[in-house]
């Protein structure tokens, strides 16, 4: 087992003493670099570059030839599940993802395989193996899944969508198919994250991007309660390390409280939410994950440095803060801005861990 040269990244999401404010950034290999922009060319498109490991390897460690981020995340999507089940994922430009197959009925849900990623998404667990070697030990590899709610709005409204209307009209009017749907979705995650788990990945995260779109009460009941699901059953340790799992719902400020007693190891929090505030209101029991704007990024390098000041006075001194954005980076950033970021971290973070 190769040591890690740095492991900041997960000595905070464990609260444990680091010397500065560890930093990474969701979608940090990604179209703001020109070097990704050319490695997808040569892939043909996107699912070509997600589905052949070396490529992935390569535009994941891109970024950290960059800037010294303190974590690589493996590239690939979260829609990589319903394409298993059989829905046909596929891009149009300019318009994100969609699938061939749509899931509206009872019989639809039923006809459902639960996916075995060994089986079926072998292309991911052979990049993560891949990225891993190829860090030796740089730092620490993060692996994910988007969460059950997320992954069911894009199936049942076959692909993106502003009001999730359908979706939202199923968990309402027909909460067992709901439910039937998202836990066959909670036992492929299970399956998913785990396989990337011993294929090499040291830490995972859950994107719940849509939790937020949900009401009160159907945000715990079909949103959160299948990711406690989740966290309940991933391997908790591996490679002699405990292995960390951040928990991200966009809009999931109001729910904070819920989601610290999920199992998780770490909140990841959007710009909405002010993390000193939810430092308070989660106390000792999680650490905390983000939050910048991400359009703050279009700013000049000054201000991107005060915007990262504030957010570390506002978490305050001591460890279990991980410096990410509130949301992924930007196709139109300055690559430039985004190194000014991930200095700014490390730079100003210092005095914080004294």
């Amino acid at each position: 087992m190769t040591e890690l040269k740095n492991d900041r990244f997960l000595r905070a999401l464990l609260k444990q003493p680091v010397d500065v404010t560890p930093v990474w950034m969701m979608r940090q290999a990604g179209r703001y670099l020109p070097e990704y922009r050319a490695t997808r060319a040569r892939a043909g498109d996107f699912m070509g570059l997600c589905t052949n490991p070396q490529l992935a390897c390569e535009v994941t460690l891109q970024p950290l030839e960059r800037y010294p981020l303190d974590a690589a995340i493996l590239f690939s999507d979260i829609l990589t599940i319903p394409d298993a089940m059989g829905l046909g994922l596929y891009f149009e430009t300019g318009e994100g993802p969609k699938f061939r197959k749509t899931v509206r009925t009872a019989q639809d849900v039923e006809s459902l395989p639960v996916v075995n990623a060994e089986n079926e998404l072998s292309y991911v667990l052979d990049a993560v193996s891949t990225i891993r070697t190829e860090l030796n030990g740089r730092v620490p590899l993060i692996g994910f899944s988007g969460s059950p709610w997320t992954l069911m709005t894009y199936m049942v409204e076959g692909g993106s969508s502003k009001d999730f209307r359908r979706a939202k009209a199923m968990v309402y009017d027909q909460p067992e198919v709901a439910s039937l749907l998202l836990e066959k979705l909670t036992l492929s995650v299970i399956d998913y994250l785990n396989a990337q788990i011993r294929a090499g990945a040291q830490a995972v995260q859950i994107f719940d991007s849509w939790g937020g779109a949900l009401a009160h009460d159907a945000y715990l009941e079909f949103s959160l309660k299948p990711m406690q699901r989740i966290i309940d059953g991933l391997i908790k340790e591996h490679q002699g390390r405990q292995v960390p799992v951040i928990l991200f719902t966009k809009g999931g400020g109001q729910w904070l409280e819920a989601m610290a007693d999920s199992g998780a190891t770490a909140l990841g929090l959007d710009w909405t939410t002010h993390i000193g505030q939810a430092r308070e209101r989660v106390g000792k029991r999680v650490a905390l994950q983000g939050n910048m704007d991400p359009s703050a990024l279009y700013a000049g390098k000054e201000k991107i440095r005060d915007e990262v000041g504030k957010i570390l006075a506002a978490y305050g001194s001591g460890s279990g803060h991980v410096f990410n954005l509130g949301h992924g980076i930007t196709p139109e950033v300055n690559p430039e801005h985004a190194g000014a970021f991930i200095n700014a971290v490390h730079d100003l973070s210092a005095s914080y861990h004294q």
